[in-house]
């Protein structure tokens, strides 16, 4: 049996509390509760307190029909949560988005890399191809990624100078596919058979694999009426069929070269391509949607003392180096920290799912518990990275919490399928695009703090994360 922590003397040995209640009925009032009576953070706060454990045993959505099987062990605490990346423990299996797994319809057929399991040889193939691929662009990230931001924040002047208020998630969709797609392809999307309307063809693609896990936030005399709809069955590909086929005719006409290179990887073309479009959509352009906002979010909410210490390291770092370049952004420790704490306080994707290969005995602070080979364990995000054992006032947004000592704590900011002190290889589920997208929101702070000394926006939350609009934009003074 193994160990997740070698604590196992120092804290005594006891039964998961919980249960998951009667056959059917336990899984539908757990996922009413979840979705519209308590709603998902008081969901799992009130498990908590019932059962004095971070530890538990409950039910996750969508269950029946969708999920035959429901039952989880949830891990809610910073110290259990890392077992859900130890792949020599646990499985990853087609268990991406939980206890189901959409259709391959949506993916040309294929169980493309994010449903695969590290022991399955097509993982590191694919997820090798990724890797080489993002190195070979890594000359073109900073240059095209600040051309990309300069129409962003044009488009968001204009709006702010007009309207007087700026839909920041609207404009960030469209500029985030731009990039990958130019980083990938050398062309805009709309120069496809994808239009102009290319992000909004990848938003219907998403809600239909991911509505089973999402609620509509409709008044609630629709909650029993959208949940009959949305997790009795699956939602068919066939309704995105037209749409999904332009965007796998955009690439297949767009990517040759990558596809030729995946190729020469030992890839198929065809399956080269369905995987492509999900890394783009699901995983890069899906993790921009809601990281963008989020982080314009939290750090807009800050306030201006926040915004003045930002742009006094931007400027400086960037005179002091000559531009902005890799290594001035590595000085920048606040722009950093500011990173780290919006992916700390709002995770990028809040699950995480595994399957037991073998009996195992995880550890929360105060208790060890014993999982069984074959049961599903959940991880829920936001709760192990405000683990207030681990972080002061955890559910401040604290910009410096990162800077100097603070760096010690990074171990415990867990994202993309791993801890920050990792690094993604074709072994392991850590997000292929990791430093991409860090590199990418610093880059956004950097544009932003540049250009102006202060902002301010309104955020609410929505099925795909926090909805942003942007409110006033005051240009910078000084540089």
């Amino acid at each position: 049996m193994s160990s997740s922590s070698d604590l196992g003397s120092k804290v005594p040995l006891k039964q998961i509390p919980g249960d998951c209640g009667l056959p059917f009925l336990g899984a539908i009032i757990d996922r009413h509760n979840y979705f519209y009576h308590q709603g998902r953070d008081k969901f799992f706060s009130a498990k908590i307190q019932k059962h004095q454990s971070t530890v538990f045993r409950t039910n996750m959505p969508p269950g029946p029909f969708i999920s035959s099987n429901p039952r989880v062990v949830a891990l809610l605490d910073a110290l259990s949560f890392p077992i859900l990346f130890d792949t020599s423990k646990v499985e990853k299996r087609d268990i991406l988005d939980g206890t189901f797994m959409p259709s391959t319809a949506f993916t040309g057929g294929y169980r493309v890399c994010a449903y695969l399991d590290p022991s399955e040889h097509k993982h590191a193939l694919i997820k090798r191809f990724f890797l080489n691929l993002l190195a070979s662009q890594h000359h073109k990230f900073i240059p095209l990624f600040r051309n990309c931001l300069s129409e962003l924040f044009a488009e968001l002047e204009n709006y702010t100078s007009d309207k007087a208020k700026a839909d920041f998630n609207t404009a960030s969709d469209a500029m985030s596919l731009n990039f990958v797609f130019l980083l990938l392809c050398d062309k805009y999307p709309q120069d496809t058979k994808m239009g102009s309307n290319g992000h909004k063809l990848f938003d219907k693609w998403l809600v239909l694999q991911l509505a089973p896990i999402a609620t509509l936030g409709l008044p609630k005399i629709f909650n029993c009426l959208e949940d009959v709809l949305i997790r009795t069955l699956k939602w068919p590909a066939w309704i995105v069929k037209s749409d999904y086929e332009k965007l796998y005719d955009s690439f297949w006409a767009s990517a040759g070269a990558l596809l030729d290179e995946a190729e020469r990887f030992g890839l198929k073309r065809d399956e080269a391509c369905h995987n492509l479009i999900f890394m783009v959509g699901f995983n890069a352009y899906g993790g921009m949607k809601n990281q963008f906002p989020a982080l314009m979010k939290w750090v807009g909410l800050a306030g201006e003392g926040l915004h003045k210490q930002l742009a006094y390291e931007i400027r400086t770092v960037v005179k002091t180096e000559g531009g902005v370049t890799f290594g001035a952004l590595d000085k920048m420790t606040l722009t950093k920290s500011v990173v780290y704490e919006v992916l700390r306080i709002e995770p990028v994707v809040p699950y995480q799912y595994a399957k037991a290969k073998e009996d195992l005995v995880i550890h929360s602070h105060d208790a060890a518990f014993e999982i069984k080979k074959g049961e599903i364990i959940f991880g829920y995000q936001p709760f192990a990275t405000k683990d207030p054992l681990v972080f002061e006032n955890p559910n401040e947004f604290v910009g410096h919490r990162f800077v100097r000592e603070g760096e010690k704590l990074l171990k415990y900011v867990l994202w993309a399928n791993g801890p920050e002190t990792e690094e993604p290889t074709p072994d392991n589920k850590q997000c292929a695009g990791r430093n991409l997208v860090l590199l990418m929101c610093r880059l956004m702070l950097v544009e932003l703090f540049l250009r102006y000394d202060t902002f301010t926006v309104d955020a609410t939350n929505t099925f795909f994360g926090a909805s942003v609009t942007v409110k006033s934009l005051t240009k910078a003074t000084t540089f």
